[in-house]
């Protein structure tokens, strides 16, 4: 694994990608050619030139051509990912729907697919359509199997404690962060360090192995190193490996302290509370309390708790005190530990360090 971590190569992925052994990473990011089929140079209405995406390795002889190319790249991504790994894949509406239909024939499960709303967005100057403001990213797991990560409770946080939603509202790459020379972009659809952290955020873990085959000028590479992941690039084009790898360079990880996500609660055990009254881990008569200790109640043989004139679970108590419809009452209930207040979701742990599940 050594071999292909926190490295980048300037070759072919269709080449390098069969050089890596089954199973290797975490996760693919692939942001692949469009194949935008711009046949004719684009202006605005004073007649001056418009930069759109007319590059070489965006061209292809015909819809067939690049469907073979992508199925070839997709079918390797499959073989390198681990069995609980997902990829995701960005396009635009000229190919992210053939790219759907690939993922799905070959096998991986589709778990979302993301709008990215550009804040700032190409205007269509002829005014001719409707001005293009997304792209539309699909990500999947390996198989229906799979149990992929996904950091439910940071991405929550991450968005003012709401449930994030499948449409992103991010600037496109510029400023600072536009890598150019001589006053022109280098690349063409250099993606924003936002919509990477995002991704690489959500669905992988510190120290996981995250894979580009289109590394372009290195934004997956330098997100993965700011974020403790470990990364494997490959880049064709001579002139953006040679940029990603002086940004790659120049990049700082941030330190280990800040790296921790929040743990997701429900990738704890379901461990029921009666369980732990069963096994002696906390006794009958035991008495909990509130967070503000201003109720105290007592635990029964069946593991139900008395409160007034009701009677029932940890979880049903702490909802008719706190007037809710549900609530976790792992995370309301505390108890005295040898003087010190501790919340009982610690026992969960001991439950589980015992080795009782």
């Amino acid at each position: 694994m050594f071999k292909f971590s926190n490295k980048i190569l300037n070759g072919d992925c269709l080449e390098e990608l069969k050089k890596i052994p089954d199973k290797t990473f975490d996760l693919v990011f692939a942001d692949p050619p469009y194949n935008m089929q711009i046949g004719e140079k684009l202006t605005r209405p004073d007649s001056s030139k418009v930069k759109g995406v007319n590059d070489k390795w965006d061209q292809f002889n015909s819809f067939n051509h690049y469907d073979d190319f992508c199925q070839t790249w997709l079918m390797e991504c499959k073989r390198i990912l681990k069995d609980n790994g997902s990829i995701w894949v960005i396009g635009s509406y000229h190919n992210i729907f053939r790219l759907g239909y690939l993922l799905q024939n070959l096998g991986f499960w589709l778990l979302n697919d993301v709008i990215w709303r550009k804040n700032n967005p190409m205007p269509n100057f002829r005014g001719t359509r409707f001005t293009n403001a997304h792209e539309t990213l699909i990500w999947a797991s390996k198989s229906k199997k799979s149990k992929y990560t996904f950091n439910y409770q940071s991405i929550k946080c991450l968005n003012d404690d709401l449930q994030m939603r499948s449409d992103w509202a991010l600037p496109i790459c510029n400023g600072k962060e536009r890598l150019k020379r001589d006053g022109k972009k280098i690349h063409s659809t250099q993606k924003p360090e936002a919509l990477l952290h995002r991704i690489i955020l959500a669905t992988t873990n510190k120290g996981d192995s995250i894979l580009d085959p289109f590394l372009g000028t290195g934004t997956t590479a330098v997100v993965s190193k700011k974020l403790g992941r470990n990364f494997f690039g490959v880049e064709k084009d001579k002139k953006y490996f040679m940029a990603a790898k002086e940004r790659i360079n120049k990049t700082t990880k941030i330190a280990d302290d800040y790296l921790d996500t929040i743990v997701s609660s429900k990738s704890k055990p379901r461990i029921p509370f009666g369980s732990l009254v069963e096994l002696g881990i906390i006794k009958p008569g035991t008495s909990l309390f509130d967070p503000q200790k201003k109720i105290n109640v007592k635990i029964m043989a069946d593991g139900s708790i008395k409160y007034k004139n009701t009677e029932g679970s940890i979880h049903k108590i702490a909802a008719k005190i706190m007037g809710a419809e549900s609530y976790n009452g792992w995370t309301y209930w505390h108890y005295n530990f040898n003087g010190s207040t501790v919340l009982i979701d610690s026992l969960r742990q001991k439950f589980i360090s015992e080795k009782l599940i």
